[in-house]
């Protein structure tokens, strides 16, 4: 067996591949581990790259002689800036019931405030995103890789218990039972209920009315995040077995905390990153449910994109569905100015204003 090129991301299969009778790691990528107590001594590791990686005294400075790259363990950051995996909403809400600002999400938004712009922290945010990147890649590839990935976008302030709230939670629903993988912004509001659908597909209609009547006893996150998740992880707790689902949020809106209904939780520091991946990876095509200066900007930058797109990868470009015709045409309306851009091109097919779920997910389909 070739192990060249191999990322190696957990500490079971560095040691299964040990076992196996690996004795070269040239070409190793091997990714946040504790490797204390490992003997490497009759172990070739040049050109091995060890990022983030933990190991006995003395054994650093060795494998740098022997010919080995190694990325330190950055000091003074509150979060792993080589993860192998995508975060889940329990691990970044461990610790909710002392409060917010206990748990992972809190700590690490918090260090987003007052950390120096300086190039350990930079490189600490820049590295992290990337490893994100790299995690969500192997997240889309696996067992899901024949599934298109259909994203809902929309504002974050919009309340458990209101209409809205239920219409996204109903509109994620159909999308997963069409056998979509479902992606949200991963934050409250629209992004939330849809997270919630998604998950509760496989449930029964009353008992996603028991969730949403039963998240509407906390309505918005604020004044209290804690309040807000606590009666989520109570869903949870109720329907632990979901369907799977993926949420892209941003510690650059620390003020938006991230949903615990995302099953897979790819959270960014840099936005601009963060917008251009869920975007790109929505190749089922994109809902827009009525939002604000975030949504219109999702909305274009996915419509520059069909627009310039060429006549050959025009016909295979995501479509693009507003829901909502009173709000896009009058209260925020941009459907007459996508419309307009659309006209004598490919993507005036691919465009859809509507106002019932049902139509838009016959659209996608």
């Amino acid at each position: 067996m070739s192990a060249r090129n191999l990322e190696v991301e957990d500490l079971t299969q560095f040691q299964a591949l040990l076992a196996a009778g690996e004795s070269s790691l040239s070409g190793w990528h091997l990714q946040s581990l504790d490797l204390r107590g490992v003997d490497f001594s009759g172990l070739s590791v040049e050109s091995a790259v060890f990022l983030g990686c933990l190991f006995d005294a003395g054994v650093e400075a060795s494998l740098r002689a022997r010919g080995a790259l190694l990325f330190p363990v950055l000091p003074g950051v509150p979060f792993d800036s080589y993860r192998a995996k995508l975060y889940t909403g329990g691990e970044l809400y461990q610790g909710i019931g002392d409060g917010y600002e206990a748990t992972t999400d809190g700590r690490i938004y918090q260090w987003t405030l007052t950390a120096p712009r300086n190039l350990d922290g930079t490189l600490a945010t820049a590295m992290h995103d990337h490893s994100i990147g790299d995690a969500l890649d192997d997240f889309l590839n696996g067992e899901l890789a024949s599934r298109g990935v259909v994203g809902v976008m929309g504002g974050h302030a919009i309340s458990r218990g209101s209409g809205a709230y239920a219409q996204a939670a109903e509109l994620a629903a159909g999308i997963a039972r069409a056998g979509y993988l479902l992606a949200t912004g991963g934050g409250p509001g629209a992004m939330e209920a849809a997270n919630l659908g998604a998950w509760l597909s496989r449930r029964s209609t009353a008992e996603l009315d028991w969730a949403l009547a039963k998240l509407a006893e906390v309505p918005d996150f604020k004044p209290s995040v804690s309040d807000w998740v606590l009666v989520a992880q109570q869903v949870l707790d109720r329907f632990p077995d979901g369907v799977q689902n993926l949420g892209i949020p941003t510690w650059f809106y620390g003020h938006e905390p991230p949903n615990v209904f995302a099953s897979q939780i790819a959270k960014y520091f840099a936005n601009a990153v963060r917008e251009a991946v869920l975007l790109e990876r929505c190749t089922g095509g994109i809902v827009f449910l009525p939002g604000a200066a975030g949504t219109v900007q999702e909305i274009f930058q996915d419509g520059c994109e069909n627009y310039y797109a060429s006549a050959a990868s025009a016909a295979s470009s995501a479509p693009m569905v507003l829901l909502g015709r009173q709000y896009w045409t009058e209260q925020l309306p941009v459907w007459p100015l996508l419309n307009t851009l659309a006209e004598g091109r490919a993507m005036a097919a691919k465009i859809l204003l509507a106002d019932s779920v049902a139509e838009a997910v016959q659209f996608l389909s």
